[in-house]
């Protein structure tokens, strides 16, 4: 070893100037991210494809770009015809009952035609390609109820098939009026989707033109109200199809449908032609509008100043007047105070401090106008301190102290405890309730009697 070289290369070493704290940081970066490199590299399979990100997200075509949009619109038209040609006519459904009433299995329960698994892959055989998807072990095991010889109803399984059918034709005839082709509907889509089925609904012929745009108008805020909770201003179509609303606006098609049925059905005429008749009854000045005086008289005339007061602070209005829309929406509320989407509504006007819960000053700032519409009818005002222990006794909230829409409606007494604090006549039929029932029961009792 030259130790005389060995000794000058340690001096020199000594004597050349130190890296700065940012130059050995650079450097430990450097050589980490080679290292890293080198390692993952190793570990690199054969397949690259990972480096070439498919496309996932295609922007809808601006206003401008109308050739886009027609393509666009030729597209979807095309495709939804093709999926209405794979959809069961009627000949093609005539003859599925056909074939599941010749492939019978006995005994029949009562006059209820059954099948049995094997018959059901045999008609599934010779019933075609498109009912192909309804002949499934799934299938028959979801319509399997207990029958001592492992059949399903034929009736049953015919039935669903034509629900599925039907759910089918109409989300293509609902997707028509979706612009977007977002599968939602925005309110002028549905608008336009009544409007063009009103001709088909026989239970609609005697509207008169000129009241369509109101019918329009009333029923679709029905399926807003319940359907857009955080008022997006559209509504999925899968939504739509989900609920019975469509149920009961295409019940309408029975010519037959009785009385009673038409009046409990918010879409027939004669519940059209009560809410907008109600409307022109409450606008005393005839302006189309309704002042909070005139709203006062709605129903019984019994909703409290102060209840009236929060619906005006917080519902859209004009001028402080209320439109036809906004009406239709606090009588949807108050007509189905049982319904999440109502208490909504409702729990939105209680919560003066917007905390998102009811306390005892909330309560108390709706209750003692209810005490002030008692002396003035001359009754004894009833203590709210009774009163308060009974809404919490029904609610049963989470927290003792407060009260939140969740609680209200899981407690199921929502609509009992929104009455009695915004309405004199639903605290009366609150309190009174026992006498109430006894003597609803007395006329019964006399009923059997005669």
């Amino acid at each position: 070893m030259d130790w005389k070289r060995s000794l000058r290369g340690r001096l020199a070493a000594r004597r050349a100037p130190k890296k700065s704290e940012q130059e050995l940081k650079d450097e430990e970066m450097e050589l980490f991210t080679k290292y890293y490199m080198e390692w993952k590299g190793g570990r690199k399979s054969g397949n690259t494809s990972y480096t070439n990100i498919p496309r996932f997200y295609y922007r809808l075509p601006a206003e401008d770009e109308v050739l886009l949009q027609k393509l666009r619109e030729e597209s979807r038209a095309v495709f939804l015809q093709r999926k209405s040609r794979e959809l069961l006519d009627n000949e093609e459904l005539q003859n599925l009952w056909f074939l599941l009433d010749k492939h019978q299995t006995s005994p029949m329960v009562g006059e209820e035609a059954m099948i049995n698994y094997e018959n059901f892959l045999k008609v599934g055989e010779k019933a075609g390609s498109k009912c192909k998807q309804f002949f499934t072990a799934k299938i028959f095991a979801k319509l399997l109820h207990n029958d001592p010889y492992g059949r399903i109803s034929i009736m049953q399984f015919f039935n669903y098939v034509m629900r599925k059918v039907w759910l089918h034709q109409t989300r293509i005839g609902l997707s028509l009026y979706d612009v977007a082709g977002q599968g939602y509907l925005r309110e002028s889509d549905l608008e336009n989707y009544i409007l063009e089925l009103i001709p088909t609904l026989p239970q609609l012929d005697g509207l008169e033109k000129s009241f369509y745009s109101f019918y329009v108008c009333t029923a679709v805020r029905k399926f807003f109200f319940f359907l857009d909770p955080l008022r997006t201003g559209k509504i999925k179509i899968q939504d739509i199809l989900a609920c019975s609303f469509l149920d009961d606006l295409l019940e309408l098609r029975d010519e037959e449908l009785s009385k009673e049925s038409q009046e409990t059905n918010w879409f027939s005429a004669p519940s059209a032609l009560r809410v907008y008749g109600q409307y022109l009854n409450l606008d005393k000045d005839h302006n189309g509008m309704l002042s909070k005086e005139e709203l006062s008289r709605y129903g019984t005339g019994t909703l409290t100043n102060i209840f009236l007061d929060r619906v005006f602070q917080e519902c859209l209005t004009y001028d402080g007047e209320m439109d036809y829309k906004t009406y239709l929406d606090f009588v949807l509320a108050l007509e189905n105070r049982k319904e999440p989407a109502a208490l909504q509504y409702i729990f939105k006007l209680l919560d003066i401090e917007n905390k998102g819960y009811l306390n005892v000053f909330s309560l108390n700032y709706f209750f003692r106008a209810i005490q002030e519409q008692m002396k003035i009818h001359g009754q004894e005002p009833v203590s709210f301190q009774d009163v308060k222990d009974e809404i919490f006794d029904m609610v049963k909230p989470k927290d003792p102290y407060k009260i939140s829409l969740q609680d209200l409606i899981n407690s199921s007494q929502g609509d009992t405890v929104t009455s009695i604090l915004i309405d004199l006549n639903g605290f009366w039929t609150y309190e009174n309730r026992e006498v109430l029932v006894a003597s609803d029961n007395d006329n019964t009792a006399d009923v059997d009697d005669t």
